[in-house]
């Protein structure tokens, strides 16, 4: 089989219905976007023979688990009335501290975070007494030190586990509208529909029925997780009207560094070609329109500052606790001891390495006072400190 006919829409789906025994996908809208990562995949990604089999896993996984929500709820639609209260969403450039905040504040018993495993493998719906038992948790976990073995450092980079909290946009992998794929393979042409032409309403809406499918079986307030909202605000506040919103700033030149170092070592996973500097091309691109597009939202009242938490990646850093105190009282929640002391042993546990020398900003091939100049309103704005260049 070619690499075309690997990657055909209609070969993808075809084989997803008949493995999931259905072909109810729920809503439309999400097939443009199929067409437009398998066609990147065929002619832009520059794809390994390893790097065919993953990104083929990815596809599959995607419509599969699609399917699957699908059936579910159609089988159970109550399903449907269970409203997404008050879920807390945190956001901000990548590489800001979103992840570690994550999952520490995952570690509060009162708030529900959806976990890796339940992410890549939604059904059957996860059920609490086997929550954390689950045959798929080893699966998952599987898979995860595989991708450690096909490039080391992977999980230096970026930690994941299958049992840590995971991010929106593996969920929203599944609308086919998701920067998911811009990091993991080399898709300039989807990389920019994604940025400046497609309609992320129904990535959202997908977003919602996600949830709703696991929150039937383990039920919780949402804390959920993914820069990508960034540079969708309106659209998250248009499906969630109340939504908190905990954003995170850092100086944006050490931002674009870092996650240019961390997409060039995702793509290793996929392709033998790929360089940092044309991951840093693209972060320049994308970064600046999501800062640009959030402050513009915060003026025009798309997004109310009340409904906003800023947090300054320096001051987590310099001291997380008082960091998450204050979070917790702008959320009008209580740190209880219990939670902060699994926070504080899970930090313990996952200390963090402060990069490690794993970026510099002479591999960005970029000109500093071209992008300094550029970045200047977000930092005047948010009083965000300038860091030393690594």
């Amino acid at each position: 089989m070619t690499l075309r006919e690997r990657f055909n829409p209609e070969n993808l789906i075809a084989a997803a219905c008949e493995q999931v025994g259905s072909d109810d996908f729920g809503d439309d809208g999400w097939q443009p976007g199929l067409e437009r990562v398998a066609d990147g995949l065929v002619n832009d990604a520059r794809l390994s023979p390893i790097g065919v089999e993953v990104a083929h896993l990815d596809l599959m996984r995607a419509l599969k688990n699609r399917l699957g929500v699908i059936a579910w709820r159609k089988q159970h639609p109550e399903i449907a009335d269970k409203p997404i209260t008050a879920p807390i969403f945190i956001v901000g450039q990548p590489r800001t501290g979103t992840t570690i905040l994550h999952d520490l504040l995952a570690q509060d018993p009162e708030l529900r975070a959806p976990l890796t495993w339940e992410v890549d493998e939604p059904c059957p719906v996860p059920q609490p007494e086997t929550y954390h038992s689950d045959p798929r948790i080893a699966q998952a976990q599987a898979s995860i030190d595989m991708s450690e073995q096909i490039v080391p450092g992977f999980l230096a980079f970026h930690p994941m586990g299958a049992l840590l909290a995971q991010e929106c946009v593996r969920i929203t992998g599944s609308e086919f509208t998701s920067m998911i794929y811009t990091v993991q393979y080399r898709l300039p042409s989807y990389y920019r529909w994604l940025l400046y032409e497609a309609d992320h309403s129904g990535a959202y809406r997908y977003h919602r029925i996600f949830l709703q499918h696991l929150q039937s079986g383990i039920p919780g307030q949402w804390l959920l997780k993914s820069p990508a909202h960034l540079w969708q605000l309106d659209k998250l506040l248009a499906e969630y009207p109340d939504a908190l919103i905990v954003q995170t700033h850092r100086d944006p030149l050490n931002v674009i560094s870092s996650i240019a170092a961390l997409t060039n070592h995702l793509r290793r996973m996929g392709s033998d070609e790929t360089n940092i500097a044309e991951c840093a091309a693209q972060s320049y691109e994308e970064i600046t329109v999501g800062l640009d597009r959030g402050m513009a939202m915060r003026d025009q009242g798309v997004v109310p500052d009340g409904r906003v938490i800023d947090v300054q990646f320096a001051d987590f850093v310099k001291d997380p606790w008082t960091t998450i105190k204050d979070i917790y009282a702008s959320l009008g929640r209580e740190l209880k001891p219990e939670a902060e002391q699994k926070m504080r042993e899970f930090l313990a546990a996952n200390p963090g390495d402060g990069g490690r020398g794993r970026y510099t900003w002479s591999d960005t091939g970029l000109d500093a006072g071209e992008v300094r100049e550029r970045v200047r309103a977000y930092q005047e704005r948010y009083n965000v400190p300038t860091e030393e260049l690594r």
